[in-house]
C-alpha cells in the first residue's frame, strides 16, 4: 500500500504530508496576462506511485508540468520535492532535471540520425563535464544498462536501427527509454499514446506499469481506455484546480467531471 493511502488527510498537517511525498503541491497559483491558468492547485504523490492526470483542454495540465520542471514559476504556493526537502520554485530547469525529474513531451524527440542504441547511450546518467566527455570510454556496465533498457522498452532487436526509421510508437518507447537512462526519481509523461495504434497503446500501458515498479510516474492522457489499463489513481483537473480524484470509475461517475469533460 502506498504511503499516501496510510495517511489520514483529515488530521495530517501539511508538513507531515509533504514529508511523506515525493512531490507536493499546495495552494499553487499561476496567472498569465490576467488569466488564472492554475488556481489553488494542491496534490501530492507518494514515492513509487503512478498517477494519471486527465481533464479538458485548458485545464492546466501542461502548466502544472511546466511548474514542476521549472519552466514556469508559480505566483504563490508550495512546490516541494523529495519528502519536502527541496523547494522547486527556487531552482531553474537544469537544476531540477539534475535532481531527478524527467519529462517526456507529447511529440517524441529522439536523435533520428543515430541508432536506438546510441540514443540511449547519449541519455545515460553520467558526468557531463567537458573533461569527462573527452576521456569517456565505453564499458561493460554501460553496455549492460543499455541492453537492459532496450529490452524493457521492447526494442532489443532494433538497437542498431536508425531512430528515424522507427515507427511513431517505437520512437515514443525509445524516448521513454532515454528518460529511464537518466535514472530519474520522477517521470512526467505527456500523452504518450497520441497517434498510436490500439496494440501500441496497450503495450505502452504495460511498459509504464513496469517502469512504475521502480519510479514515481505522472501520466497526462486523454485516452480513457489507456488510463483504465494503467489501473492507477486518477486526478481530474479543471480550470487549474483539482475537480475530482479517485479510481477511474469514481472519477468517471462524478457529475461535474461528466459535465465539463467526459460528456454523456
Amino acid at each position: 500500500m502506498a504511503m499516501q493511502e496510510r495517511i489520514d488527510l483529515g488530521v495530517a498537517k501539511p508538513h507531515d504530508i509533504a514529508a511523506a511525498s515525493l512531490l507536493y503541491l499546495n495552494g499553487v497559483h499561476v496567472s498569465f496576462d490576467g488569466f488564472r491558468a492554475i488556481n489553488n492547485l494542491s496534490l501530492w504523490l507518494a514515492p513509487g506511485e503512478m498517477r494519471a492526470i486527465i481533464g479538458p483542454n485548458g485545464a492546466g495540465k501542461t502548466t502544472m508540468m511546466d511548474i514542476i520542471t521549472g519552466k514556469t514559476r508559480p505566483d504563490e504556493g508550495d512546490v516541494l520535492f523529495d519528502n519536502g526537502s527541496i523547494d522547486l520554485t527556487t531552482k531553474d530547469e537544469a537544476a531540477i532535471a539534475s535532481l531527478g525529474i524527467g519529462r517526456k513531451f507529447q511529440k517524441p524527440t529522439v536523435f533520428e540520425e543515430h541508432t536506438a542504441w546510441d540514443n540511449v547511450l547519449l541519455a545515460l546518467k553520467m558526468k557531463r563535464t567537458v573533461l569527462a566527455n573527452l576521456v569517456w570510454r565505453s564499458n561493460s556496465a554501460d553496455s549492460d544498462r543499455i541492453e537492459e533498457i532496450l529490452k524493457t522498452i521492447g526494442l532489443s532487436q532494433y538497437g542498431k536501427r536508425q531512430a528515424g526509421s522507427l515507427s511513431h510508437g517505437q520512437k515514443q518507447w525509445l524516448e521513454i527509454g532515454m528518460l529511464i537512462a537518466q535514472d530519474p526519481k520522477l517521470l512526467l509523461v505527456d500523452e504518450p499514446v497520441a497517434g498510436m495504434t490500439d496494440a501500441e497503446t496497450m503495450t505502452t500501458a504495460d511498459l509504464l506499469r513496469e517502469i512504475a515498479q521502480s519510479h514515481t510516474v505522472v501520466v497526462v492522457e486523454h485516452d480513457m481506455e489507456f488510463v483504465r489499463r494503467l489501473g492507477v489513481k486518477v486526478t481530474c483537473l479543471h480550470e487549474g484546480s483539482v475537480l475530482a480524484e479517485g479510481s477511474l470509475d469514481d472519477v468517471s461517475n462524478n457529475e461535474r467531471v461528466i459535465e465539463v469533460y467526459l460528456g454523456r
